[in-house]
């Protein structure tokens, strides 16, 4: 076993360690969701009620809920008498007859997600009789501000795995690409986009809770409100975490390969992946199910395992492959080659576990949007396998001719084909992780 394998190996080992020192995450459930109303939607009752009781599957704060009359006005909402911290009290407006509606949302307090509904119910009169029905729609986010959203998500995905995937190719593999232009550009590129993202995710998360428009997103009054929140804390300790890594990065740039070997620079390049991959995966669906710690876990090498392979191939594309010096081909190509095989294992496994940590079951799997999306994304990730052995196999029959060869660029050439094929299809795996994130797992 390579020096290599065995760091990647270690790594990935000691995480459950790191989880024990740092703590075990608290249990979570899916997203927020009403239970039950008191009066019950569609009821017909002969007298208005002076309030309407919403009792929720968790624990809601009251700044999270917002209810709604068919005019856009917000109604007082306050503790439940004789209710737990999962009821709340609606005021209602005077109605002598005819129907009323009510529309109401609220915030999962631990990952930021905006459920929303609709109450309706008829005073004085049989439901057939009653009038029309003026009610607001049900308040939903702008399909602008959910794409946005998912593409702030995407981009903070990839600017992770090149940021983190690309410091560990140069750490385990490839020394000299400190100096090397190429790979410089591409960390300095993936630091920026990685803050850039994670400063517009804020906005745009505070805009998703309130089921606002893309507008509200660049409001300081959302910041403001999000940063309030415990979502709001995770994406600003994300932030602080980048700008941690721009000393990590700046003394990388102006060091070089020098610097890859200090030992004082990769303790503190470990703690900053750690940070960044840790305050990543606290966003997610995680820590939902029976087993929260295991799937904080498990998301933790799953993306670190992602990290390794995606950031280590777009370095390898980018800046190795372009160059076609013999001698680092024989080196970096086989240690890399070993790494990969090591991440993959480990975004497997983890990712059987996450699968059922949030998904539960196999008819959720079968017959929910999450469940699709999932298997989407595992359809997507067998053909990027599929390119990986390909490129792998190159490696085992072609790689000494192309040494031999001094690096020929027609004996290169289908090995950087493959490998290209690999990146544009993981792009569309992040893609997909994206939407996965803002989805509603349905447990």
């Amino acid at each position: 076993m390579t020096t290599t394998v065995r760091r990647a190996l270690l790594l990935l080992l000691l995480t459950p360690l790191l989880y024990a020192l740092a703590g075990a995450p608290q249990a979570a459930f899916a997203h927020t969701e009403l239970v039950s109303s008191s009066p019950k939607d569609g009821a017909d009752l002969k007298k208005a009620p002076g309030h309407l009781t919403l009792t929720f599957d968790e624990a809601v704060d009251l700044d999270d809920i917002r209810v709604l009359t068919a005019g856009g006005d917000r109604l007082p909402v306050s503790r439940a008498p004789r209710g737990g911290a999962d009821a709340v009290r609606v005021a209602l407006p005077a109605e002598e007859h005819g129907k009323l509606a009510v529309t109401w949302s609220v915030v999962d307090a631990e990952d930021g997600h905006a459920s929303s509904g609709r109450i309706a119910f008829t005073i004085g009169a049989p439901a057939a009789e009653a009038g029309g029905d003026e009610a607001a729609p049900v308040p939903a986010p702008s399909p602008s501000l959910h794409t946005a959203l998912v593409a702030a998500r995407w981009a903070g995905y990839l600017a992770l795995a090149l940021f983190v995937g690309g410091l560990a190719f140069v750490v385990l593999l490839w020394p000299r690409g400190a100096d090397e232009p190429r790979s410089r550009a591409l960390l300095v590129l993936a630091w920026t986009a990685g803050l850039l993202a994670t400063v517009a995710s804020i906005g745009l998360q505070g805009a998703y809770s309130t089921l606002g428009g893309l507008r509200d997103a660049l409001r300081p009054v959302t910041y403001a409100d999000l940063l309030a929140t415990e979502p709001g804390v995770v994406l600003a300790a994300r932030a602080l975490v980048w700008v941690l890594a721009a000393v990590v990065l700046g003394a990388l740039l102006q060091g070089g390969a020098g610097t890859s070997r200090s030992p004082g620079w990769r303790v503190g390049a470990l703690a900053v992946t750690f940070g960044l991959l840790r305050t990543t995966g606290m966003t997610g669906h995680s820590s939902e199910g029976a087993e929260p710690t295991w799937g904080a876990v498990a998301d933790f090498v799953h993306l670190l395992g992602a990290s390794l392979w995606i950031g280590g191939l777009a370095v390898l594309a980018l800046a190795v492959l372009p160059r076609r010096r013999a001698r680092e081909l024989a080196v970096v190509v086989p240690g890399y080659s070993r790494l990969a095989a090591v991440s993959v294992a480990g975004i497997v496994g983890a990712g059987l576990v996450l699968a059922w940590q949030v998904v539960g079951s196999y008819d959720a799997l079968l017959h929910t949007s999450y469940g699709h999306l999932l298997l989407l994304k595992t359809g997507v990730l067998a053909a990027v396998l599929l390119a990986a052995l390909a490129s792998r196999q190159w490696v085992r029959t072609r790689l000494d001719l192309a040494v031999l060869l001094r690096g020929d660029a027609a004996t290169v050439r289908p090995f950087g084909y493959s490998v290209a094929a690999e990146t544009g299809l993981v792009l569309v795996v992040l893609a997909v992780t994206s939407l996965l994130v803002t989805a509603d797992p349905g447990r």
